[in-house]
């Protein structure tokens, strides 16, 4: 239980800060914060990304967020910058809840391991 409300206290402290520095104080969802994390890994911060390139940053950012966890591992850049991950592992068969708890612990552990929040 201890872990679940160090997780729940991190994670609504992460949303806070990042909802405060990128969309005016308005609640950023984690479909947003993954976006977030997907344009901090393809490092281009200042251009506008078209329909299909905002769908490839969420597929950067969660195979970067989840291989720690084993599923992905980083391959190559490709001539544009973009990073490629290759599938480690199959990921396990969630509910939408459990897949909701996964995908915020790894953010709240990128963003500790960024030092973005302690």
């Amino acid at each position: 239980m201890a872990r679940d409300n160090a997780l729940k206290e991190r994670w609504e402290a992460l949303v806070a800060k990042l909802s405060k520095q990128f969309a005016d104080g308005d609640v950023l969802e984690l479909d947003a914060i993954i976006y977030l994390v997907g344009v901090q890994e393809l490092g281009q911060l200042h251009r506008t990304f078209k329909k299909d390139e905002k769908v490839n940053l969420m597929h950067i950012a969660i195979c970067r967020l989840l291989e720690p966890y084993g599923y992905y591992a980083f391959d190559f850049f490709d001539k544009d910058g973009w990073p490629h991950y290759t599938v480690k592992a199959t990921l396990p068969k969630l509910k939408a809840g459990e897949q909701s708890v996964l995908m915020k612990e790894a953010i709240v552990q990128y963003f500790l391991e960024n030092r973005y929040i302690n």
